[in-house]
């Protein structure tokens, strides 16, 4: 067999394996943590993905699912923090936890929901909204807890280049060395296998209606979009400047919970935006 010929056939096994393994393990909602991990660094776009996801989980399919939430879990970008614990309360009541005050703490606190996930025969399910790196630590301090897993057991779905790329290179390599780690095309662009829900031309501003069910959410979401949004160094989001939407880090839910016919940002709240009964 020549070299061309075996390597065309080790890229088809990786793909055969990869999606064998994406078609045949699914969410289990019965068993299974999904575990939000949010960077909130400098972007606030995060403040979008937030609100978004809480119409995912106010929906009927989803509404007892087992979920935790991070904030602060961010890596080794530059740039100041975006404050949201409103947001989070608002969203996630007291099933969240703060890694950037209290790091420590959290990572007990969300070590604790792991273990739990995983002595009932769990996995746990890791949306990267950011870097690895509080995802590494996790992982280290499971085996220094004397709490065994293995790879197929923690799912890490990322969806950015840039989020890689400013994750610490050992972190990074760590992470895809001790869990199924999956890497799935970027949220922001439409027409690439995954949604694209960032939108500059779809005004969040109409969230805000109260006869709507996340109206809390998005009209906390847009206060702290206004608040830091470009201020003080953070980066600025041009489509949250120009009143649009940007909730790209949310596709990694969508992958995990099986979500379908959600491929724009219009499509996703024609699925999930209700109003209050």
């Amino acid at each position: 067999m020549t070299i061309k010929l075996i390597t065309l056939a080790l890229v088809f096994t990786t793909l055969f394996s990869f999606n064998s393994y994406s078609a045949d393990t699914k969410f289990n909602k019965d068993k299974d943590l999904l575990l939000l991990n949010f960077d909130l660094k400098t972007d606030v776009d995060d403040a979008h993905t937030i609100a978004a996801l809480d119409l995912i989980l106010q929906s009927d399919e989803f509404n007892n699912i087992n979920y935790y939430a991070v904030s602060g879990t961010y890596g080794i970008q530059a740039g100041l923090y975006v404050p949201a614990d409103k947001l989070f309360n608002i969203v996630f009541n007291e099933n969240w936890t703060d890694a950037h005050q209290y790091r420590k703490t959290s990572i007990n606190k969300t070590i604790k929901k792991i273990n739990k996930t995983l002595s009932e025969s769990g996995r746990i399910w890791i949306t990267e909204a950011g870097q690895s790196d509080f995802t590494q630590e996790l992982l280290e301090a499971l085996t220094e807890f004397g709490i065994k897993y293995s790879k197929d057991q923690i799912i890490v779905v990322q969806h950015s280049t840039w989020n890689e790329k400013e994750t610490s290179v050992d972190a990074l390599a760590f992470v895809k060395n001790h869990t199924t780690y999956i890497k799935i095309e970027d949220g922001n662009k439409e027409n690439n296998g995954t949604p694209g829900f960032n939108n500059k031309d779809y005004s969040v501003n109409q969230l805000e209606n109260t006869q709507l069910i996340s109206s809390k959410a998005w009209t906390e979401a847009n206060k702290i979009s206004d608040q830091y949004n470009g201020v003080n160094g953070r980066y600025n989001n041009k489509a949250i400047t120009d009143g649009g939407a940007d909730f790209s880090d949310l596709v990694e839910v969508t992958y995990i919970l099986d979500i379908t016919n959600v491929a724009t940002v219009t499509d996703f709240f024609a699925k999930f935006n209700k109003a209050n009964n």
